[in-house]
């Protein structure tokens, strides 16, 4: 069947499987990228390290909020577009998405390259953390471009109805990660910046592997005239990429104060500042495998729920919202479990240290993340309001959990109940957000069985 049928057509079920399971590790493997840096650097380095990794995440965070912002936005237009058949539309939509990619990539390079100091010590970064975390960050900061077309490449083939070819884009690209991490960091020494080198090269693989599909596009054309930049259409993009782009920001200011409160209320206890603040970072980075997984299969649905509501199939967008939350949550419930019973042993990847560093960590693993079953209904919120082409809603619930209920959590909690108060924060934002979700995608089933009874729905 051609792509247009198979979206239409076929069970959901398995639509989810066929575009969720790619999808699921292709996030996975995005993650990997930083996580493999700090599970090596850990066992080199020691957890000063680790600490210069975590006040470099907030410079992926802004890329990442830039690239996704460029990419979603874009691969929903297209499977809007082309659910209404509208071909001619789609491709320019997608030549626009690819030089905005470019450019964002390359102005966040530069003023990476000329910010890096200032911008380390805004991220968290203490003067003993300092120099570990410029002798990363700014190789890293180099490799920004390149996870901009990466990005914005693999979505797009998602969306042209290929989830398989971006799953083994990212996999070659995070076996060379891996391999080359190894020989930077133990045979050869290189420390944190043979680590951030080895990001580089996983990096441009999935690149160069995305440009050599583009030939291969099923339901697209790529066209190099497509790049000229349509007002119109680089508006569509963002309007629908926005709340991808709120997600990450919101993400970045998150991890500033989490970082900043880490020294502060740290420092008060017997944990000092640096145990803290490397810990948190981890536990960040475990969240972020735990939270890929839930996402993944979320973003698989994207291009479902584009192409049906695009072509007026409510009843299928309907099931597919249901399927997607009973999955994500079994998913989630999993994760939990796991975070729970073996807090210790997740830890110890990273290195092993002494037993004041490892009481606090197996504290912060359990108390950060009690709550993660229940974050697949807010990311299937999120991603089904930009499929459908309803940016208002995606925002809102970009903005729910960290910048309406997580900031302030890490502001007042640590007042009253100190170090432990940056913990609580996160199980209180999870359960606050997905309250506000349940709210916004009950009334959109509504809305969609009204249009079902009303007769306006496609057959």
């Amino acid at each position: 069947m051609s792509k247009e049928n198979m979206l239409g057509t076929k069970p959901i079920p398995k639509l989810l499987l066929q575009f969720g399971l790619p999808s699921v590790i292709s996030m996975l493997v995005n993650s990997i990228y930083n996580l493999v840096d700090q599970i090596f650097i850990g066992q080199r380095v020691g957890y000063l390290g680790n600490a210069a990794t975590s006040v470099t995440f907030p410079f992926v965070t802004i890329s990442l909020a830039l690239s996704l912002m460029i990419s979603v936005g874009t691969a929903a237009n297209v499977g809007l577009n082309l659910g209404r058949k509208d071909q001619e539309r789609a491709n320019r939509t997608l030549g626009n998405g690819f030089c905005l990619a470019l450019c964002v990539g390359t102005l966040l390079l530069i003023v990476g390259q000329i910010l890096l100091i200032p911008m380390l010590k805004l991220f968290g970064a203490t003067e003993v953390v300092l120099p570990y975390a410029i002798k990363y960050a700014r190789i890293y900061i180099l490799g920004i471009p390149l996870t901009t077309i990466g990005i914005m490449l693999n979505d797009e083939i998602r969306a042209d109805g290929n989830p398989s070819y971006t799953m083994r884009s990212m996999i070659i690209g995070a076996v060379i990660n891996i391999v080359f991490d190894y020989i930077f960091v133990f045979p050869m020494n290189l420390g944190v910046q043979g680590a951030a080198v080895a990001t580089i090269m996983g990096q441009f693989a999935t690149m160069v592997l995305g440009f050599l599909y583009l030939p291969k596009l099923r339901t697209l054309h790529f066209d190099r005239r497509n790049m000229k930049l349509d007002p119109e259409i680089v508006k569509d993009i963002v309007l629908l990429g926005f709340s991808s782009f709120i997600t990450q920001v919101s993400m970045l200011f998150m991890q500033i104060v989490l970082n900043r409160q880490a020294v502060r209320y740290g420092a008060m206890t017997k944990y000092g500042s640096e145990i803290p603040l490397t810990v948190f970072g981890i536990v960040m980075k475990v969240n972020q495998i735990m939270t890929s997984i839930i996402l993944g299969i979320t973003t698989g649905s994207q291009p479902v729920f584009s192409y049906n509501y695009g072509a007026r199939k409510y009843g299928r967008v309907r099931d597919l919202v249901k399927v997607c939350m009973i999955v994500t949550t079994i998913v989630g419930t999993i994760g939990t479990i796991c975070l729970q019973v073996f807090p210790q042993q997740i830890i110890s990847i990273f290195g092993q240290e002494d037993e004041l560093y490892n009481e606090f960590a197996v504290m912060a693993m359990r108390n950060m993340t009690f709550l993660i079953f229940i974050l697949g209904v807010q990311m299937t919120a999120s991603v089904y309001f930009q499929a459908v082409g309803k940016p208002r809603g995606s925002v809102l619930i970009s903005l729910s959990r960290t910048i309406l209920f997580m900031i302030p959590l890490l502001f007042i909690l640590p007042h009253f109940i100190g170090v432990k108060g940056i913990m609580f924060a996160f199980p209180g934002a999870d359960l606050a957000a997905v309250i506000l979700c349940t709210t916004l995608l009950v009334r959109e089933i509504k809305d969609l069985n009204r249009r079902i009874a009303a007769g306006e729905a496609a057959v």
